[in-house]
């Protein structure tokens, strides 16, 4: 369980890095330029892609948890907008 939740973890975090990757698949798969895609349909194919192979992975590694797995996600999406906010309460705001 603690297997499929670190891989939802991972695949989480790791979507929004493999966004330029996932546009140049899909413009090449349905041959259209890669501009045509809107961000929100971008990011979630790359989020289902990267679930996808997670699911894969903990398939064949015997620990296949479907909700460890979303829970993880969830916290690997979160996860760079809750750096942000730690780093913006660590950083005092002397301007108001």
């Amino acid at each position: 369980m603690i297997v499929s939740f670190l891989l939802g973890l991972v695949a989480g975090w790791g979507a929004g890095f493999a966004e330029d990757q996932t546009r140049g698949l899909f413009a090449k798969a349905f041959a259209v330029q890669p501009s045509s895609f809107q961000p929100v349909e971008l990011r979630a194919m790359t989020l289902i892609l990267c679930l996808l192979l997670a699911a894969i992975l903990a398939w064949i590694i015997s620990s296949p948890s479907a909700v460890a797995l979303m829970v993880g996600a969830a916290v690997g999406v979160a996860l760079p907008r809750l750096q942000e906010r730690l780093k913006a309460a660590r950083t005092p705001d002397y301007d108001s």
